[in-house]
């Protein structure tokens, strides 16, 4: 199977580069020209967590990926592995190329694959049955051009869209991708998707300010703010009769507490989950350059708009279609937004701000 991994930053270029050192033919696609100039040239160099390498592959930018594959064949696998938001885009770009053979794998963040299913519907390229949901949850950064930092190690959940089956192309794929990491087949990847999300609330919520993850959702005053939005969010997924999976951050049957004991489990989760993000990291070999999640990744050091615009909105639209309560959630969503845009200072006092927002609407914890 030929991959194509449109998107070559953290996600898209530490699975393109295990694959291609397991011998796997493997073409890494950015439009950032420096990044694949640098990739070409020299490998992509990676550090972190498993240590310093530098892997060989093969990358294009956009404009070259026609010409490459007059001379090398059909797209089989395409991996979209952008921001959330630069989905439509990037499988716009190669709707020319789809050949019968090719399927779409959402390798990234956000409710996408309901989008890559409509664009090829109009496109007369079918539709759900060509895509394959995946949630990558191990994290790396892309620090400079041609160079990658593996943040945490982290499971794969792999599955395709229209069927519960595990398919011939799904397996072949597991193979490949577990060149890098463990892969979890799942027969219910949409909800699979959904805890993601629901989950990433509290992932959006600890880049209200810029300090590290500890200083925030460690802390239980702060955590329990985090816990009232990712249970709202849990409702929203709830009232769309979505059955949440758990996966190794998370499990949904904590973020319904009742009683201040079921509140302390909620708080155990998310301790939990920072563990486990942490558990790898050596400190004393390797100083890490991303000191916070990916959303906070891209305000601090990127300086660019996060997913979070992308991601919230849909799930706030899921929720009002639905008639579930979004109010934190979207509360949360533009409190980022206003940051990204200049509008408000990172800093603590936002979580003093949302506190009181929350217990302004009567959704404290017990």
């Amino acid at each position: 199977m030929k991959v194509t991994i449109i998107g070559s930053g953290a996600i898209g270029g530490l699975a393109g580069s295990y694959m291609s050192q397991a011998g796997y033919e493997v073409v890494l696609v950015d439009r950032w020209k420096e990044h694949v100039a640098a990739m070409n040239a020299q490998g992509l160099f990676i550090d972190g967590i498993r240590g310093e390498m530098i892997i060989p592959v093969k990358a294009l930018t956009p404009d070259q990926l026609p010409a490459h594959l007059e001379q090398n064949g059909p797209l089989g696998a395409v991996l979209i592995a952008t921001k959330s938001q630069h989905t439509e885009g990037a499988l716009r770009q190669i709707l020319p190329l789809i050949s019968p053979e090719t399927f779409i794998v959402s390798f990234q963040n956000g409710f996408n694959e309901p989008v890559i299913a409509g664009v090829l519907k109009e496109a007369g390229l079918g539709g759900m049955e060509r895509v394959v949901g995946s949630i990558p949850n191990y994290g790396g950064a892309l620090v400079d051009p041609g160079y990658l930092e593996f943040v945490h190690e982290g499971p794969i959940q792999l599955g395709e869209m229209s069927t519960a089956e595990f398919t011939p192309r799904l397996l072949e794929l597991t193979k490949m991708l577990e060149s890098l990491t463990k892969v979890q087949l799942s027969h219910n990847i949409w909800g699979q998707i959904w805890a993601k999300e629901v989950y990433s609330q509290q992932v959006i919520f600890s880049a209200l300010a810029d300090a590290r993850i500890h200083q925030t959702l460690g802390v239980e005053r702060y955590a329990r703010v985090a816990g009232a939005v990712v249970r709202e969010a849990l409702e929203i997924a709830e009232a769309n009769g979505i059955t949440v999976e758990a996966f190794d951050f998370f499990d949904p049957a904590n973020y319904k507490p009742k009683t201040p004991a079921d509140t302390q489990k909620l708080l155990d989760n998310i301790n939990h989950a920072m563990w486990l993000l942490k558990k790898d990291q050596q400190p004393n070999q390797h100083e890490f350059k991303k000191k916070g999640s990916g959303i906070w990744w891209d305000i601090v050091y990127r300086q660019r708009p996060s997913e979070v615009g992308d991601m919230s909105s849909h799930l706030i639209r899921y929720g009002k279609a639905a008639g579930a309560d979004t109010r934190l959630v979207e509360k949360l969503s533009e409190m980022i937004l206003e940051i990204e845009r200049g509008e408000r200072q990172l800093g603590f006092h936002n979580y003093d701000e949302l506190e009181a927002y929350v217990r302004s609407i009567a959704k404290e914890l017990p």
